[in-house]
Formats: C-alpha cells, structure tokens, sequence
C-alpha cells in the first residue's frame, strides 16, 4: 500500500515561514500534501490556521495537548487534565484527530513503577474528556539517547503495557520510528500484536533526524512491516531535511512509501 503523508510543520518547510502560517500553508498544498501536524497551540493563530486550511483542503493530523504535563508526577495530574480539556476544544475547532501527550522527565529516587502507574492515573483522569469529545490522546515515547536525555518514557514495550492498563479507545500510541529505532528497536518485534494501539506513527531516519534514504533504516522494510501490522493511518514526516528545501527531501520518502505494502 501506498501510505499518505502528513507533513510536520514545525520541521519541515520552514523555508517558508513560521509553522502553519498561510506562506507555509500553501508551499505544503502545492507540494502536493493534504496533511498537517504541528505541536504547541498557544501562541499561534487560530483564527488564520482555521480559516486557510479549509481553503487549502488540509487536514490537521495532530498536536501537542498544551501544557505539556509532567505525567510521572501526580501532582501535576490537575494541571494536565485541565489542559487536556482546553486542547481538545481547539483539537475539535481545527477537526484535529490526535493530541501528543508525553510522560516528562523522570523523577529521581522515585520507582519506576510509581512512575508508570502515575501516567497510567493521569490518563486515565483524562480519558473521559477524549472520549466525549471524540479526539485521541496518543502517548509518545521519546528516545533518551540523542534527543530527549533524561525523558521516562523511552521504550514502545513499557508504553504499550501503559495503554492497556488505561483501556480506553481514545488513548493510544503515538509510534515514532525514530525514537524507536535510537533506542535499538524492533519495530515488528515491540509492536506485534498491538496495531489496536497504535493511533499515529511518525517517521524520520536514523543517524540524523533527516528524510527516509538519508540514513541506515531500511525503509522498505519498516514500511512493509507496519502494514503487516495493520496499521493503515496517514504516516507522519517529523524529519529535518537534509538539505534547503523540503519538497526534494519529499522524493525519497514518497519512494520508500509506494513500494510499501
């Protein structure tokens, strides 16, 4: 199958302005992409996203539930189910299906298991919220080796034992390929049997954080195994392109995606 593309503004087309501004809105349209994603919502424009992405027939695939929670914390739990409740009141004034949540940092001394139960309360607090207002909370596990040192939530395993306990079909797994594979791994091995559990997947190369074809992964495999997964959602392009323009960075992945499936 061939995946459709959902393009991250934040790191892609950036060339043409700030992310989700109209310049940068169009540049993304006459590439040919019909899916955006972008992650905080404070500070940008409302008003101009709603407005030119119905005139530019794009559709918003995700953000960034804002704030951005401690989840590992419970004493943040308030803050963050507050937030959830904002999110998803601008998640359904821009039709957006997924809102990131993420775990924060770890907390010294504490379990890692007081950890783990702790997400699992806070999403669970926050579930109902999802549920009513048909939008899904994806929970991403970043990796702690390049990106993101000292985040908890590292491994796909753990995040899935996470969501299960949660049990709700408005929280899921956000799959970022990359993190995974910083993290040594297997995409077929730590996702099989759970493709109910995944909501949006993310992709960029590894070593680099450029386009697919800039780095070691081997794309037509991953890709292959995804859809022998099950998984049959959009495929998010959270990458910094290589090079100055970001629609010739789209050829290879375009590429790798055709041949996928």
């Amino acid at each position: 199958m061939a995946y459709e593309l959902s393009v991250c503004v934040e790191m892609l087309f950036r060339e043409h302005g700030e992310p989700m501004s109209e310049p940068q809105l169009k540049a993304v349209r006459a590439a040919g992409i019909s899916m955006v994603e972008f992650w905080a919502w404070h500070g940008k424009d409302l008003d101009t996203i709603e407005r030119r992405t119905g005139e530019l027939g794009l559709r918003v695939m995700s953000m960034v539930s804002e704030p951005t929670g401690h989840l590992v914390d419970p004493g943040t739990h308030d803050e963050f189910v507050r937030g959830v409740r904002e999110s998803v009141q601008v998640a359904r004034r821009l039709g957006v299906p997924n809102l990131v949540v993420l775990s924060g940092n770890e907390r010294p001394g504490v379990p890692a298991a007081d950890q783990a139960s702790a997400i699992v309360a806070g999403l669970r607090a926050a579930a109902p919220i999802a549920e009513t207002a048909g939008v899904t909370l994806v929970l991403e596990p970043l990796n702690t080796r390049v990106d993101h040192v000292g985040n908890f939530l590292d491994k796909t395993p753990l995040a899935l034992e996470i969501l299960t306990e949660v049990d709700s079909p408005n929280v899921k797994l956000l799959y970022d390929l990359y993190h995974s594979v910083v993290m040594d791994e297997e995409p077929a091995k730590v996702l099989a049997g759970a493709a109910h559990l995944i909501g949006h997947v993310q992709i960029a190369d590894h070593p680099g954080r450029h386009e697919p074809g800039s780095g070691d992964v081997d794309w037509q495999h991953q890709l292959l195994s995804l859809s022998t997964l099950g998984y049959e959602g959009p495929i998010g392009l959270e990458y910094s392109p290589s090079g100055p323009d970001s629609v010739a960075s789209l050829a290879r992945i375009r590429q790798a995606t055709s041949g996928a499936g």
